[in-house]
Order: structure tokens, then C-alpha cells, then sequence
């Protein structure tokens, strides 16, 4: 036997041992790999709001009457009298305030002694004519002396008219020199007193006239077209706790302030013992915002191609799952999204280039109670 294949022979149960070694590793390094467990990555998540598509506008201001009217002279002259003060009732009728009438007294003497010429002149006349006539009838006198006799009876009695009318007007004169009430009310300004001589229409008093009440509160251009005619409104008064009465919009400037740049806004009110004149009262509106958007942060954004995408968590399976969205603009830091996601969908904000379907993920402590604002969904207080 030669040398070499002693040497084998002799190695052999050597090799065949080393043979199975291998084999066996092998074997229990594909075992190893297939029990290899899976990766569960942890991940920073926040959670969409539920939207609210309303927004609640908050506004104060004061009790009105509905009907409020300033009362002035129809006549100038010196004021003698005022006998009443801010916060007096007064009935329709009762006098308020007077002039001095002596002027338009003295006017009536003068028409009233004008209507008395007036008068006599017609009775003169009337004698003319009557004579004409009967000369007439006799042929002594012609026809135009009749027709003349007949003129200026005419003539008299547009004199004596006009008088009568003089008279009546002189009268008015000092009638208007007392300012009476128009209406049962309240009076809440006095803007002239005993002593001021006062122009034709001058504001004397301010008259709220007793009934419907309302609140005047000033709303700036950004919100009116909250409020429309109709419109029901809740308010409340500062005076009285608790007490919340249902208001209706009766009436919207056609314009706004020049200064403040606001539309005065009248809401009626029920009747109610508690609501006074004068007393501060808020209202409360509610304004329809549209569909909220969810914002995120520009973190949370992954593309597929042309296609973006977020990851949502199952929260049951702990698994995540892109959904494609539809961005509706950028301010910088985030982004709002205008279609893809609803409330309670939890959305991976960091991370997403490691994400893939179905990949295990660990929550945070924190995560369900991190929500995603949503733009536009706070309410407002004015």
C-alpha cells in the first residue's frame, strides 16, 4: 500500500467528522435565522381632533329701546321752562318744555286784527255789490259797473281768507312753543336747558318710547357676516346672573363707522321685568367655519412617486399603514391637510423613512392624548 493512501485512510474518520460539524452548524444557523424576531420600532405619533365646524362670537353692549326719538321745537326762541330730567316717565301729551312765546303773541294780535279789516271790507263790498245788482236790474247802471262790484267782493273775501289764515298760523306759532310728549317713555337725554335760545329742530330731549327693547352692540367687518336678520342670539346682562334671554337680529347697518370700522347690530328682545334701559348685555353667536383641516408637521409627510403619503398606527395591532392625503397649504413648520384623514386617526410625526406596511411600531405613554390641531376648530371670544 503506498504511502499516500495510508495517510487517508488513516485521516478519514477525521474528515468525516469535521464533514458532519459543518453540516450540523449550518443547520443550526439557519434555525437561528428563522426564529429571528421581528422589529418593533418605536415612533412619536399624535392624534386628529374631532372637528368642530362652528365657532362661538362674543360681543357686549347696551340695552335700547326700540323706538328712541329726539324732541325739538318746531319754532326758535328762548327756553323758559324744562320740567323734566334724565330718567323721568312721561306720558303722550304732557308738557316738556316751553319757549317764550311773547313774539308769536303779539303775531296773533296783529292777525287777528287783520282778519277783523279783512272782515269788514268783505261786508263792504258785499253792500257794492248788491246795490249793482239792483241798479242793474232798475237799467240805470250798465253791466261792467255790476261785474266791477262783483270783483271786489271777490277780492274781499281772498283777503279775508288769507287772514283767517294768518291768524290760524300765528296761533300754531305759539302752540309749537311748547314741546309736549309724543308717546308714553322714559326720558334718557336732556340736551338743553332753561335760558339757551335754540334753533328751529335743535334737540331738546331724547324720548325712549315704552315696549320692545333691544341691544345695540357694534360687530367689526371680520365678523358681521355672522349675523343676518332673523338670526337667533343668546343674552345674558351683567346685572343679572344666571339669566339668559333668546335674541333675534332686527337690523344691520348698511354701513360701517367711519372711526371704529364697525356695523351697529340691533337684537331684539323678549319682555322681561329684568331688563333695564341703559343696563350692559352680551350676545353670543355661533359662526359656521366649514370643514376643519387637520395641521402636522412637515415631519410627519413620506412620498411614494408622485403620491403623499402619512402613516397611520392601528393601535390594535400596533402596526402602521400608509394613507395617500391631499395638502391644502404650507405655512413653514407644518402643514394642513385637506383630504386623507378623519378624527381619532393616529398619524407617525417622526421617522417615516423607516416605515413600511404592517411594520410593528411601540406606542409612546403619551401618544392618545397628543391630538393634531385642527385649523380654524378654537372657538372665538370677543
Amino acid at each position: 500500500m503506498s504511502k499516500p493512501f495510508a495517510r487517508a485512510v488513516r485521516h478519514a474518520p477525521v474528515l468525516a467528522l469535521l464533514a458532519a460539524s459543518s453540516v450540523f452548524l449550518a443547520a443550526c444557523s439557519d434555525e437561528k435565522a428563522e426564529v429571528k424576531p421581528d422589529v418593533v420600532r418605536p415612533v412619536r405619533v399624535m392624534t386628529v381632533a374631532h372637528e368642530q365646524t362652528t365657532r362661538t362670537l362674543d360681543y357686549s353692549g347696551s340695552v335700547r329701546a326700540r323706538t328712541e326719538t329726539s324732541l325739538g321745537f318746531r319754532v326758535a326762541g328762548k327756553v323758559t321752562e324744562r320740567h323734566v330730567d334724565v330718567g323721568d316717565h312721561v306720558k303722550k301729551g304732557q308738557i316738556l318744555a316751553r319757549l317764550d312765546t311773547t313774539d308769536f303773541t303779539l303775531s296773533v294780535r296783529a292777525a287777528e286784527a287783520s282778519l277783523s279789516a279783512a272782515e269788514r271790507q268783505v261786508e263792504t263790498a258785499n253792500l257794492a255789490r248788491t246795490r249793482a245788482n239792483e241798479l242793474f236790474a232798475s237799467n240805470v247802471s250798465s253791466k261792467s259797473q255790476l261785474e266791477q262790484a262783483q270783483l271786489s267782493y271777490d277780492q274781499a273775501v281772498s283777503t279775508r281768507d288769507s287772514a283767517r289764515s294768518t291768524l290760524e298760523q300765528a296761533r300754531n306759532q305759539v302752540a309749537y312753543g311748547s314741546l309736549a310728549a309724543d308717546r308714553d317713555g322714559v326720558v334718557t337725554a336732556v340736551s338743553a336747558e332753561v335760558g339757551q335760545v335754540v334753533a328751529v329742530g335743535t334737540p331738546i330731549l331724547t324720548v325712549a318710547a315704552d315696549g320692545e327693547k333691544e341691544v345695540l352692540v357694534a360687530i367689526p367687518e371680520t365678523d358681521i357676516f355672522a349675523f343676518t336678520p332673523g338670526k337667533t342670539v343668546d343674552v345674558t346682562l351683567w346685572s343679572s346672573a344666571g339669566l339668559s334671554l333668546p335674541g333675534k337680529v332686527r337690523e344691520i347697518a348698511g354701513s360701517a363707522d367711519l372711526q371704529s370700522r364697525t356695523f351697529a347690530v340691533r337684537v331684539s328682545l323678549p319682555e322681561n321685568d329684568r331688563v333695564r334701559l341703559g343696563m350692559t348685555a352680551s350676545i353670543a353667536a355661533t359662526q359656521e367655519t366649514g370643514p376643519a383641516l387637520a395641521s402636522l408637521p412637515l415631519s410627519a409627510l413620506a412620498k411614494d412617486g408622485d403620491r403623499t403619503l402619512v402613516w397611520l398606527v392601528d393601535a390594535a395591532k400596533e402596526t402602521v399603514h400608509a394613507r395617500p392625503v391631499s395638502i391644502a397649504d404650507f405655512n413653514g413648520v407644518s402643514v394642513r391637510i385637506a383630504d386623507g384623514l378623519k378624527p381619532g386617526d393616529i398619524v407617525v410625526t417622526a421617522g417615516t423613512q423607516f416605515m413600511r406596511e404592517d411594520l410593528k411600531v411601540k406606542l409612546p405613554d403619551d401618544a392618545l392624548p397628543r391630538e393634531a390641531s385642527l385649523a380654524g376648530a378654537a372657538p372665538a371670544t370677543r
